[in-house]
């Protein structure tokens, strides 16, 4: 961690990843690749292709086609060596870790170079995460950890689950643990799942926002951002 000169806490910017750096999911491509190397059977993409046409053709909602995505995830995972899911994680971050919206991928560089200290907080598995976000400047990266057993395969569960799907206990965690401040903090997010942290934070940015954070962010006077094709829009 930067020691701040005086003892002084170092501020710090949260952000999520998937759908507010990334211009996809992770969690989507990684699911794929699986599937292309072997790891996931053919058939698991029937398990969401339903979901993923409809989101396609705008008659069904993203967040029903991801959480297809993940049931999908967890169900095959179980069994599957460690290392094929890393091996997955390096060919997904090695072509699409340039997949960035220009905003957000310019706002970490500024906020790198004020000196804050640089948090993403996503529901994509740790292990893909921990070969994209350095990329970008990361400090610390919190993710879904699945658990390995002794054989080096995935067991199906899920470690700490009851703090990763709370993003505001992630915060005041590292918060606690990297000596960082609220102060000035920053934070960027794009769904309702994003809220607790926004909430937290002394600037929070949506995204790029789905239909309920835009509708909270407008009640609360949060800034919105929207970056479509070459253009950022600030509503």
């Amino acid at each position: 961690m930067r020691v701040m000169e005086g003892g002084d806490k170092q501020k710090v910017a949260v952000f999520d990843v998937d759908g507010t750096i990334f211009r996809s999911s992770l969690l989507i491509q990684l699911v794929e690749a699986m599937i292309e190397n072997g790891a996931f059977p053919a058939e698991a993409k029937e398990e969401f292709e339903d979901e993923r046409q409809k989101w396609m053709d705008r008659e069904g909602d993203y967040q029903t086609y991801i959480d297809a995505v993940v049931a999908a995830f967890r169900k095959h995972l179980k069994g599957v060596p460690y290392k094929s899911l890393e091996d997955a994680s390096y060919k997904v971050v090695d072509v699409q870790w340039k997949r960035t919206y220009r905003y957000t991928r310019d706002l970490l560089k500024d906020l790198k170079e004020q000196g804050y200290f640089l948090l993403a907080v996503s529901h994509s598995p740790k292990t893909v995460l921990d070969k994209f976000c350095p990329r970008l400047g990361f400090d610390k990266t919190y993710g879904i950890f699945y658990e390995i057993g002794p054989t080096e395969a995935f067991t199906g569960a899920v470690g700490e689950e009851h703090l990763i799907y709370n993003k505001a206990n992630i915060l005041k965690r590292a918060v606690e643990k990297e000596n960082l401040t609220l102060n000035d903090s920053v934070g960027v997010g794009d769904t309702e799942s994003d809220i607790p942290f926004l909430e937290l934070v002394a600037k929070p940015i949506c995204f790029n926002p789905n239909q309920k954070l835009y509708r909270y962010a407008k009640l609360h006077d949060w800034d919105v951002v929207v970056e479509r094709k070459d253009v950022i829009y600030e509503l």
